[in-house]
C-alpha cells in the first residue's frame, strides 16, 4: 500500500521563472538516469525481491523516496514555468528581454503539460521502461543501482552549475546529498553480498564449472594499438576472488575457425546464389 503525504520531502522554491532551465531539469526527471528511472528500478526490484526480507524492505524504502523526488522535480519545473504563455514565443522574436527568458523553452511544456513536468528527457524523448534493470539477482541489481545513482548524481551536479538561482541550487544540493547517501547504500549492499557469495555474478555458476575455459578467465587481450593497458591491475594483478592471476597477452591470436554460413533456401529471396529458378 502507498500513501501520499502532501508535504514535499525537501523545500522546493525558485527565485524567478526560467523556462529554459525547466527544460534542462527534464533530463534528471525523465532521462535515462533520471529520478523516474531509479524510482521504477528500485520499486520493481523490491516488488520482485525473494529471500532476505531486509533487501526487499530497503529497496521499497528507497524506491518510495524516489517517488518523492519525482514529485519534487515536477514542483520545481512547474515553478520555473510560472507565467509562461504561448504568445511569449512570438514576442520573444521581437523583444530581446523576453527572448532571454523564453529562449529554448520546451514547446511541450506549453502544448502538452500546461506548464508542468513531463515523463520525458530534456529533448522531449519519452521515458522508456527499458531504462530499468530488475534481474532478480541481488548483486547484479545492486551494481546497476550504484551505476544509476552515479550517473544521476553526475547530471544533477552538472545541472547545479547551469543556474545561479540560489533557491534552485538549495533544492539540488538536497538531491545531491541524498544521491551521495544512496551510493553509500548500494556500495554497502554490494560489499555485504560479495562477502557472502563472492564477487562474480552469478555466484551459482562457479569458476570450476567453466572447465576447459579456465585460462580465458584471467587473460587480458591487447586488441588496440599500444600496450599502455598492461600497466593496470586488471592485467598484472590477481583476481578479486583469489582464484587466479591475470596474464597480459601482448599479441593475441584467434583461437576459433573461419565460419562460412550456409546459403539459405532460394524462397527467402536472398539473391546470394545468383541462380534463376526453373519454375
Amino acid at each position: 500500500m502507498f500513501r501520499h503525504q502532501k508535504e514535499l520531502q525537501f523545500e522546493v522554491k525558485v527565485e524567478r521563472p526560467d523556462p529554459l532551465f525547466a527544460r534542462q531539469v527534464q533530463e534528471v526527471l525523465g532521462g535515462q538516469f533520471g529520478e523516474m528511472t531509479v524510482m521504477m528500478q528500485y520499486l520493481f526490484q523490491g516488488f520482485n525481491c525473494r529471500g532476505d526480507e531486509k533487501y526487499k524492505d530497503m529497496l521499497m524504502d528507497i524506491g518510495t523516496e524516489e517517488v518523492g523526488h519525482v514529485e519534487m522535480l515536477c514542483a520545481l519545473i512547474s515553478q520555473l514555468l510560472d507565467g509562461a504563455k504561448p504568445e511569449d514565443q512570438e514576442q520573444a522574436a521581437k523583444d530581446p528581454v523576453t527572448a532571454a527568458i523564453m529562449g529554448g523553452i520546451n514547446p511541450q511544456h506549453l502544448l502538452v503539460s500546461g506548464l508542468g513536468g513531463l515523463p520525458s528527457n530534456s529533448n522531449g524523448v519519452p521515458w522508456n521502461g527499458s531504462y530499468i534493470v530488475a534481474s532478480g539477482n541481488l548483486l547484479a541489481d545492486m551494481r546497476s543501482n550504484l551505476h544509476a545513482e552515479s550517473q544521476g548524481r553526475l547530471q544533477v551536479a552538472r545541472l547545479y552549475h547551469m543556474t545561479q538561482d540560489e533557491s534552485v541550487r538549495a533544492t539540488l544540493r538536497k538531491m545531491l546529498a541524498r544521491d551521495r547517501y544512496h551510493q553509500y547504500q548500494w556500495m554497502a549492499a554490494i560489499q555485504e553480498l560479495e562477502e557472502k557469495n563472492g564477487v562474480v555474478v552469478p555466484a551459482s555458476f562457479p569458476p570450476e564449472a567453466e572447465q576447459e575455459s579456465q585460462p580465458e578467465a584471467y587473460e587480458f587481450w591487447n586488441l588496440s594499438e599500444g600496450e599502455e593497458s598492461s600497466e593496470g591491475l586488471w592485467a598484472t594483478g590477481s583476481a578479486p576472488d583469489g582464484t587466479g592471476s591475470y596474464v597480459y597477452i601482448s599479441k593475441p591470436v584467434a583461437k576459433g575457425q573461419i565460419y562460412n554460413a550456409k546459403i539459405p533456401a532460394t524462397e527467402l529471396h536472398h539473391d546470394l546464389d545468383h541462380k534463376t529458378s526453373d519454375k
